[in-house]
């Protein structure tokens, strides 16, 4: 597939799919998603954009998209209000990587995250999450105010 850019090194194995970038700038810059969902595609060795989420979508919605038993990236763009009553928005990146997921899954995710991260430039915070409970929209609330 000579039509593809998979920007791999040695150390992580994975490239990052071409649109990814520009998937990301439009989440960042145009707010046309809520979320998107990134997944590594083995047999094509690269993160590929698996799922973006309407701007309509609600929180719950983006935590029904992420799998139970299998690792993920994710952006998540989260609007809320200051104290001084100032609407803001932050872009959180989530390394999804519950504890039930293969341990291959694992370290996949695990060695690839710098590279989709370098693609991701400009995010906010970043949440390492093993479990539901270390994505609830209160730990999003908290690290954004």
């Amino acid at each position: 597939m000579a039509f593809m850019r998979t920007s791999s090194n040695a150390s992580s194995g994975m490239g990052v799919a071409p649109d990814i970038r520009q998937t990301f700038l439009e989440l960042q810059m145009k707010k046309a998603f809520r979320y998107v969902i990134f997944k590594i595609e083995e047999k094509q060795k690269q993160v590929i954009v698996e799922k973006t989420g309407a701007t309509t979508e609600s929180y719950d919605d983006f935590l029904a998209s992420l799998p139970e038993n299998d690792c993920r990236y994710a952006l998540y763009d989260f609007d809320f209000v200051t104290g001084e009553n100032v609407q803001k928005s932050k872009i959180f990146f989530i390394a999804w990587s519950p504890a039930t997921s293969r341990i291959r899954a694992k370290m996949l995710y695990s060695t690839s995250k710098d590279r989709i991260k370098h693609e991701l430039d400009g995010f906010h915070y970043e949440i390492q999450a093993t479990d539901p409970t270390e994505v609830e929209i209160d730990v999003l609330r908290e690290r954004a105010h």
